[in-house]
């Protein structure tokens, strides 16, 4: 697989996540071998990341994604996400590894943006 195919498998996947499609539709996308590293959700096979994701609100989420950059079988993912639970955004990059044109692992490290930083004109660190 290309650079440019993996980039493409996440960013479809990501679409459809957070899009009409929702998580069946991005489940679409992950290796039957799929493991979750992410401190929010942490699963150990596909079918546990779809019981687990089914119970968040994905549809009521924000996501903006700023870059998306690959090298190799892995893609990173730099976006900014609103929480509606929380009432706030948070940074999110997010790792994944791509075997086989699907994706087979995820991880991600996020931290909420301060009430200054959630302004994008105001965030001097990452052009949102």
């Amino acid at each position: 697989m290309s650079i440019e195919n993996n980039k493409s498998i996440v960013e479809k996947a990501i679409g459809e996540l957070f899009g009409a499609g929702g998580v069946d539709a991005a489940a679409a996308y992950l290796h039957d071998d799929f493991v979750d590293h992410g401190p929010g959700v942490v699963t150990s096979n596909k079918a546990d990341w779809i019981a687990t994701v089914r119970q968040l609100p994905v549809a009521d989420m924000k996501i903006e994604v700023h870059h998306v950059l690959a090298e190799g079988d892995h893609v990173t993912m730099l976006s900014r996400r609103w929480l509606p639970w929380e009432s706030h955004w948070i940074a999110v990059v997010d790792i994944y590894r791509l075997e086989d044109g699907l994706i087979v692992e995820h991880g991600e490290v996020f931290q909420p943006l301060p009430e200054t930083d959630r302004d994008p004109a105001a965030h001097s660190l990452v052009p949102w």
